[in-house]
């Protein structure tokens, strides 16, 4: 769907069109950091960000990312018939310099280790711009980005980080530095931040819109709120503007030969001792705090073993073959919980519900952790799974008549069926009776749709 009609060819275009092959070549070598108000190839930020081709890009991407609507309501699906009515206004504000982001609505959402995590949502407009602008700038900062930094970059994942970390325990390094920052994203220095993002661009214009959009404030309720510091988690540019600020981290660590993982704002810093680990984390504190202005949370910043480390969810463990993986324990405690409460034999749904909200639940949960060793864990955990399942079937089957009458269906004999139909054994004890296993046997329930966690950990690990 096209947002915006194509801008006009401006003389400078033409003229890049019309050099030879050598001038071009030349023209693409200019550096951001010489002073040049344009991208690599000669073409301005403004132009290249109101482009058409990227403006329906950013539509796309805001539209199926879905997310919830900001101060002013306006839903994803409203979007398109807003830009159809007032996208000339839209794009008259933002090439003028008019264009004001409006404040971001505050919501909390609850982390997996306890407290909440602070989110500014912007309104879908907002979004439409914030991500038309990070479309530009990504593949710019990509060029200067480090080879450890795996967060919210193109073609890098969780999963490259951890395999990073194996990587590092196998040569050596058996002590990491775990950084935690104190709210790191509410506090990032907007001065620091335009500094840094000059380092690359130069251009005023976009320069101008991203300090806007630090600065657009915060709607907590009915409450307006300045932004003084941070750049709010919750906007497509956020991640990027995070990535720029602690990229000063990187070339810090760097330059000073130290092994080291980041992802977003979680840092491990790898040594080969506990003193070196020791020293290595009293300077780079001083580093944060001075230069980058940064609070380090000295209550969960510490030195540790890398077998005890705990990093996007995984630990590592060793063997003959040297480091793996697997799933932290606090990680495996989050989705026993998460299954005990899918499958409460209280709950007032049916039982294709139950076992769809598991397969949805389960198929993601593997598809992450699956890079890690858990093939026992997933083997006690369908045993366990399967056991819930024939306790809420059980429970649903109230009446001894009904009882009976199913499991004679299930091959039960008259009279076997009617004996156990009549137990006064509690549900959880039951399930787990031989009878009720040879009846709802693993294929019974595989059949009415129960997901097989062993076998789609193979599948997913085989892919």
């Amino acid at each position: 769907m096209e947002i915006v009609r194509q801008s006009q060819k401006t003389e400078q275009a033409d003229r890049q069109r019309q050099i030879g092959l050598e001038d071009r070549e030349q023209t693409g070598a200019r550096s951001m950091i010489s002073g040049e108000n344009t991208l690599l190839n000669g073409i301005e930020f403004q132009e290249r960000v109101l482009s058409r081709k990227n403006l329906n890009r950013a539509y796309l991407r805001v539209v199926g990312n879905h997310g919830a609507p900001g101060i002013d309501d306006m839903t994803v699906d409203e979007l398109l018939p807003y830009l159809k009515e007032h996208k000339e206004e839209l794009l008259r504000k933002l090439v003028s310099g008019e264009y004001k982001p409006k404040p971001v609505r505050r919501v909390e959402i609850p982390k997996p280790n306890g407290g909440m995590r602070k989110l500014g949502i912007p309104t879908v407009t907002d979004r439409l711009v914030q991500q038309a602008v990070t479309q530009v700038m990504s593949p710019i900062f990509e060029e200067v980005f480090s080879d450890n930094s795996f967060g919210f970059r193109p073609n890098r994942s969780a999963h490259d980080a951890v395999m990073r970390c194996v990587k590092l325990y196998n040569q050596g390094y058996h002590y990491v530095i775990d950084l935690d920052l104190k709210a790191y994203f509410d506090t990032v220095n907007h001065d620091m931040l335009i500094k840094f993002l000059e380092q690359q661009v130069t251009d005023r214009w976009l320069l101008r819109i991203i300090r806007r959009f630090l600065t657009s404030g915060t709607m907590n309720g009915k409450m307006f709120e300045r932004s003084e510091k941070g750049t709010p988690q919750g906007g497509p540019i956020s991640p990027l503007l995070a990535n720029i600020y602690l990229n000063e981290l990187d070339k810090e660590l760097t330059r000073r030969g130290h092994q080291f993982v980041r992802y977003a704002d979680d840092c491990n810093i790898f040594v080969k001792s506990q003193r070196a680990g020791e020293r290595v984390l009293k300077s780079i504190t001083k580093f944060l705090e001075k230069k980058l202005k940064l609070t380090v949370n000295q209550e969960k910043t510490k030195v540790v073993p890398t077998l005890r480390m705990k990093f996007l969810g995984f630990t590592l463990g060793v063997n003959k073959n040297g480091a793996y993986p697997y799933p932290a324990r606090q990680v495996k405690e989050r989705v026993i919980q998460a299954l005990r409460k899918i499958t409460k034999r209280s709950r007032g749904v049916s039982l294709e519900k139950v076992l769809n909200e598991i397969r949805i639940k389960m198929r993601g949960w593997l598809q992450y952790y699956g890079v890690g060793r858990m093939k026992d864990f997933t083997f006690q955990l369908d045993k366990w799974l399967r056991s819930r399942i024939r306790q809420f079937i059980w429970k649903r089957w109230k009446k001894v008549r009904t009882r009976q009458k199913n499991l004679k269906r299930l091959g039960m004999e008259d009279r076997e069926a009617h004996t156990f139909a009549c137990t006064r054994k509690g549900a959880w004890r039951t399930a787990h009776n031989q009878a009720l296993s040879y009846t709802l046997t693993n294929k019974v329930l595989e059949a009415k749709g129960l997901i097989n966690l062993s076998k789609t950990l193979i599948k997913i690990q085989n892919a």
